[in-house]
């Protein structure tokens, strides 16, 4: 087994373009929830959403790109693009083989498979683009990233709803453990904003009519958000023997499903994935400090999040820091364990917890530590990252400081 390495990161949401524009953006619990561009005609029965208003893709990619890849696939290749950069790997020679690029997508390309629906059954016209197929599969970004880079090894996307990027993470840390492959670029990306997705979203009752609260009383729901994150993971000792500057390491990934309920969450299958990334990552519970908790904001997912945690942690849960940085970034359902995680290096590496923004006051029921309103200055060890997917498809990893 091998140390894994985390030697760059690369982030597109609503709080910026950059990972460290976002992580400052984040660590001083800059709120990036806005009214949105398009409130709708009837209007949503939401008017909020974590839009990534400053993201041109034409500042990043060529029109001819643009033809090809849809926005969360143009967002996902601009987030690998920086992580790349930033961790200074070549994926040229034998790399290229030894190299696998795995991410993560709930919906995929919701654009042209809505152009495509209203061409066909509003305006009768029965030819659609061409590059429909190509647009709105959700191995789209994947498929791009193995391209720019060269790399020849294993590529896939995985969807499993919200928790689809922490799998693809979570997939690509255990190749890379195992020496199945010595790097590997993981992730996700989302672009949620099309019109009939909204209306699904709204149909469900689970967004809030303003901007999200988790663990806060008086919450309403979920606010959803879009956006990227990329990391690139390699061999601790080939990381170390190429002069990278490593920025974090993830120790461990746990997976579990509830069977339970389709929507519906449950206590077991949370802790059970929580308690299997410490047992992965050979960790005590005590070793943790801090969670970036799945922290979605509606009434149940809070209150369920909240008993896992107890139940994983015993009487540690009360010296526990949590925070759902969703309050700021908003839920970008494949894309948040992605987004999260790179958070969760950030805290780490700079012994700043981000805060759990818009938190109104305590709810009894979310009797934790949630970090309200200000970021907190504290030094931790490791810390673990939460998704809880529709489905009751759970994953968690483990990062440790550098």
């Amino acid at each position: 087994m091998h140390r894994v390495a985390v030697t760059g990161v690369g982030l597109v949401c609503a709080l910026g373009n950059r990972a460290k524009e976002c992580w400052d953006r984040i660590s001083r619990g800059e709120c990036g929830i806005r009214p949105l561009q398009d409130p709708g005609n009837p209007p949503y029965k939401f008017s909020y959403g974590a839009e990534a208003q400053t993201f041109r893709p034409l500042d990043y990619l060529t029109e001819k790109d643009l033809l090809m890849l849809e926005r969360f696939a143009q967002m996902a290749v601009v987030a690998a693009r920086e992580a790349v950069e930033q961790s200074g790997i070549d994926f040229k020679a034998e790399l290229a083989d030894d190299s696998a690029v795995i991410t993560g997508s709930s919906v995929g390309g919701q654009f042209s498979e809505e152009e495509g629906y209203l061409r066909l059954y509003k305006e009768k016209v029965t030819r659609v683009s061409p590059l429909t197929i190509p647009r709105t599969m959700a191995n789209a970004g994947a498929s791009r990233i193995s391209l720019d880079f060269g790399i020849h090894g294993p590529a896939y996307t995985v969807s499993t709803a919200c928790s689809s990027s922490n799998h693809a993470i979570g997939q690509a840390f255990w190749m890379v453990r195992s020496g199945q492959v010595k790097a590997a670029i993981a992730g996700g990306s989302e672009a949620v904003f099309a019109e009939g997705l909204l209306r699904a979203w709204e149909a469900m009752r689970v967004v809030s009519p303003e901007v999200c609260r988790p663990f806060s009383a008086g919450r309403r729901g979920l606010s959803l958000g879009e956006g990227a994150g990329m990391l690139v993971l390699e061999n601790w000792e080939y990381a170390k023997a190429r002069g990278a500057a490593i920025i974090g390491e993830i120790a461990g990934c746990g997976m579990s499903s509830d069977a339970h309920h389709i929507t519906q969450p449950c206590v077991e299958g949370p802790a059970k994935a929580m308690a299997w990334a410490l047992k992965d990552a050979n960790l005590r519970p005590e070793q943790i400090g801090y969670i970036n908790a799945h922290g979605t904001g509606t009434q149940a997912n809070d209150v369920t999040e909240t008993q896992a945690i107890q139940a994983t942690f015993g009487r540690h849960a009360e010296s526990l820091m949590v925070s759902s940085s969703k309050s700021m970034h908003g839920h970008t359902l494949g894309a948040a364990g992605a987004i999260e995680a790179i958070v969760t290096i950030f805290a780490l590496q700079n012994g700043i917890i981000p805060p759990t923004a818009n938190f109104l006051g305590p709810d009894a029921a979310c009797n934790l530590d949630v970090v309200p309103n200000e970021p907190r200055a504290a030094t931790v060890e490791a810390a673990l990252s939460n998704t809880f997917a529709f489905g009751g498809l759970n994953a968690t990893l483990v990062f440790k400081r550098v």
